[in-house]
C-alpha cells in the first residue's frame, strides 16, 4: 500500500509542544487532562458534530490564509459512526491502523527486493499489468472504512466537488470516475471526466505515464493500477486535469481516474499523493514546502494543509532526510528518544536508513500509531512504566501492550517524552499525544507500539495538534506549536 489505509483531517493542540532547543532538556513531567480526553470520546460516538452544509463548503476558500492552502476535516466530524461505542470505533480505528503499517512495509520491501532483482535483471525495470487488471474482482470494504482526514477539493472545469484523503505516503492522486466497472460508496457523486472542459488522457510515451510503477498502455492511453499491500487498489485512465485547493485552481495536474476500486476509501471519493516522488502533488505543482496541521481525531476542529509557507521561526527542526530506493517517503533524522527528562540508551543506528535502503524512520500522515523498532519500543515503554509507577494499570487492548485505569482521575500527571533531533533540538508531546483513551469509562494506552519491521513510522496520534511543514527546498521538517 504505498498509499495506506486513510484518513481525514484537522488539528489543534491544547499541550505546549516545545520550540526550537539548542538544550536536551525537556519536562520531566507532563499533565493529561483526563476529563477532556474522555468528553471527546463520548462526543464522537454520539455525533455532536455535523457535516459542512453547502454554505459552509462555498466559503471555505475565503477563510484560507494563503493562495495554496485548504481546510482539512477530521473524518469524525464529517461522517457518523456505525459504532455504538468507543470502544468498538477503537478497535475499528486500530485495525485500519495496522492494515496501513502493513501496506507501507510491503512497499518497501517490494522496492528493496525490486531493487536486489534488478542488479540480477537490469532489463526488467517496468513493472506491467497482470493480462486481467481491469476486469479483476473487487472486494467490498464498505464494512470497513478508512482514513482519518479528508479534505474538499475541485476536480475538472468546472469544479466538481469532493472529499479525498491526504496521504504523505503516496504520490499517485486518484479520483473514483464514471463509468465504474466497481467503485465503493463515496459522500459525493462519483465524477464523470464527460463533464470537465479540462480533462485530458495522457499518452504512453508521456513522461507522466513512464513515471509509473504500473503502467499499460491501450489505444495510445495511459492506463494507471496503484495497489496498497492489503489486497486493495484503483486501476483507471491516467490523465491530466484541473484541481482546485480553496481559490486556487492548478491545472494540468496527472491523477488517476479510477474505474475499477477498491474499497478501503470509504466515504472520500479519492486521494491527494503528498509524498515524495515525481508524481506527488507537489511535485507537480512545484512546491517549495506544504504543512499540516492535524487536529485529534475526536474532534469537530478543523485546520489547513498549506503550500509554499515558511516554516515558523519557533519550530522544532529535524532533517528532512529521503531513501535513495524509494523516493515516496519522508524520512526523519532521528537522534534518540527522551522519557522524563532522560535519554534513553538507544543507539542512533536504530532510526538510520542502512547500506540497502532498509530501516529509517518515516513521518506518515495516514499511520495513526507509531511504530518502533521492538528493541526501541521495549525501552521506551520500559521507561515510561518505570516513571508512570503508582497510576492504577488495566489491561492490554489490542496492539497496546500497556494501559492505565484512569476512571477515578480528573487529570494525572505523566513522564514526558520527547523526540530529541541533531543539534540539541528537541520536541516533547502532549500528554494527549501518546496516553490516550480507548474505551469511554477511564481506560488510557501507552499510544506506542513495535514492530518486527527495519521500518519506523511516526503517526498522526503523535502529530496531533502541531503543524508539521515539509520544507523540501532546505530538506527540514518542522514541528510547530499552536499554528493549525
Amino acid at each position: 500500500m504505498a498509499p495506506l489505509t486513510y484518513l481525514f483531517f484537522p488539528l489543534f493542540l491544547l499541550f505546549a509542544l516545545t520550540h526550537s532547543r539548542t538544550t536536551p532538556h525537556s519536562p520531566q513531567t507532563t499533565l493529561l487532562d483526563v476529563v477532556s480526553s474522555l468528553q471527546n470520546a463520548h462526543n464522537v460516538v454520539a455525533f455532536t458534530h455535523h457535516h459542512p452544509n453547502k454554505h459552509q463548503r462555498q466559503q471555505e476558500s475565503s477563510l484560507l490564509t494563503s493562495s495554496f492552502g485548504i481546510q482539512l476535516h477530521s473524518r469524525a466530524s464529517i461522517q457518523k459512526s456505525s459504532h455504538s461505542d468507543y470502544k468498538s470505533l477503537t478497535l475499528s480505528r486500530l485495525a485500519r491502523d495496522s492494515a496501513r503499517v502493513k501496506a507501507l512495509q510491503t512497499r518497501l520491501d517490494l522496492f528493496l527486493k525490486r531493487v536486489s532483482n534488478s542488479d540480477l535483471h537490469p532489463a526488467e525495470s517496468k513493472a506491467e499489468f497482470e493480462s486481467n487488471a481491469l476486469q479483476g474482482p473487487v472486494v467490498s470494504g464498505t464494512s470497513q472504512g478508512s482514513g482519518e482526514y479528508f479534505l474538499r477539493v475541485g476536480i475538472g472545469k468546472p469544479p466538481s466537488q469532493a472529499y479525498v484523503v491526504l496521504d504523505t505516503g503516496s504520490d499517485v492522486s486518484w479520483i473514483q470516475c464514471a463509468p465504474c466497472s466497481e467503485c465503493y460508496q463515496q459522500s459525493d457523486p462519483i465524477f464523470d471526466p464527460i463533464s470537465s472542459n479540462s480533462y485530458s488522457p495522457i499518452r504512453c510515451d508521456e513522461p507522466q505515464c513512464k513515471s509509473l510503477d504500473l503502467s499499460e498502455c491501450r489505444n495510445g492511453t495511459c492506463l494507471y493500477e496503484v495497489s496498497y499491500g492489503d489486497g486493495s487498489y484503483t486501476v483507471g485512465e491516467f490523465a491530466t486535469e484541473t484541481v482546485t485547493l480553496g481559490s486556487a485552481a492548478v491545472e494540468n495536474v496527472a491523477i488517476g481516474c479510477g474505474h475499477n476500486n477498491e474499497g478501503l476509501f470509504v466515504g472520500a471519493a479519492g486521494l491527494l499523493g503528498l509524498g515524495g516522488g515525481k508524481l506527488s502533488f507537489p511535485a507537480q505543482v512545484n512546491a517549495t514546502s506544504f504543512s499540516y496541521c492535524l487536529v485529534n481525531r475526536d474532534s469537530d476542529a478543523v485546520s489547513t494543509l498549506e503550500f509554499n509557507s515558511p516554516l515558523p521561526r519557533n519550530a522544532a527542526t529535524a532533517p528532512l532526510m529521503r531513501n535513495p530506493e524509494l523516493d515516496t517517503f519522508y524520512y526523519l533524522g532521528l537522534k534518540g528518544i527522551s522519557v522524563g527528562g532522560e535519554a534513553l540508551p538507544i543507539p542512533e543506528s536504530s532510526f538510520e536508513v542502512d547500506a540497502i535502503g532498509g530501516g529509517g524512520i518515516i513521518i506518515d500522515s495516514g499511520t495513526a500509531v507509531t511504530r518502533l523498532r521492538s528493541e526501541v519500543y521495549d525501552a521506551l515503554r520500559d521507561a515510561f512504566v518505570k516513571g508512570a509507577k503508582g497510576i492504577p494499570k488495566a489491561n492490554g487492548v489490542s496492539l497496546f501492550d500497556t494501559c492505565y485505569d484512569l476512571s477515578s482521575r480528573e487529570s494525572v500527571e505523566i513522564p514526558t517524552v520527547s523526540f530529541r533531533f541533531p543539534e540539541g533540538r528537541e520536541l516533547p508531546l502532549p500528554a494527549r499525544n501518546y496516553l490516550i483513551p480507548v474505551d469511554s469509562v477511564g481506560t488510557f494506552c501507552f499510544a506506542f507500539a513495535p514492530t518486527t519491521s527495519s521500518l519506523s513510522i511516526i503517526g498522526n496520534v503523535q502529530q496531533q495538534g502541531t503543524r508539521v511543514g515539509f520544507d523540501i527546498a532546505n530538506s527540514l521538517v518542522g514541528f510547530s506549536v499552536d499554528s493549525c
